[in-house]
């Protein structure tokens, strides 16, 4: 099996520069150009499946990219961004010290309160890819975020803690996986942003 993740596109919040976990915010001008261009970019491939997380950024992507109608994507409360709590629309370099340290080096400083923690994120991720494997999909496109994209990538990595957070996934950057037998694999990373 063939898991295909990406980032949604670009939106008001992510060109301002604002934390942006569970706004409900859609893509805006030149989110859905990326959107398009790297539906482009992939070619005529098509999903036996897309899901997405519930937020409207992330399902508009994932119709787009995965060449289906909105409704036609499966939402899954599983794949929804990181929980800022009070941070949530605050500017990136105005958090204070500890939610900057905490995204900065999340092995090191812990979440502040009221934002979700690392060990959510790699639950939620690892509960919901491990009931894709069941699946009996060739390949699969799933939308998300830039919080939760780092679980999902740590798990099909099998990475140490269960978590990938550097590099950044880009807007509309894809990311395919194979899933086969209980192991994964990077395959490659597909990039319509630059």
């Amino acid at each position: 099996m063939k898991i295909w993740i990406t980032r949604h596109g670009q939106t008001r919040l992510n060109k301002a520069r604002l934390m942006q976990g569970l706004t409900d915010e859609p893509l805006n001008e030149t989110g859905i150009a990326q959107a398009r261009k790297a539906r482009a970019m992939i070619g005529d491939i098509r999903f036996d499946a897309v899901y997405s997380s519930p937020l409207d950024r992330a399902v508009q992507t994932g119709a787009i990219i995965g060449g289906v109608s909105p409704d036609q994507v499966i939402r899954d409360e599983r794949l929804i961004e990181a929980d800022f709590g009070r941070y949530e629309q605050r500017k990136y370099y105005l958090m204070g010290p500890a939610m900057t340290l905490y995204w900065a080096l999340p092995e090191v400083f812990p979440a502040p309160d009221t934002v979700e923690t690392i060990a959510s994120l790699t639950e939620r991720s690892r509960s919901f890819l491990q009931e894709i494997e069941q699946m009996d999909y060739e390949n699969v496109l799933i939308s998300c975020h830039g919080g939760i994209i780092r679980a999902l990538t740590g798990y099909l990595t099998d990475a140490p803690g269960g978590i990938v957070w550097r590099p950044k996934a880009h807007n509309c950057e894809i990311r395919v996986f194979e899933s086969a037998g209980g192991k994964h694999r990077l395959l490659k990373k597909i990039r319509a942003e630059k």
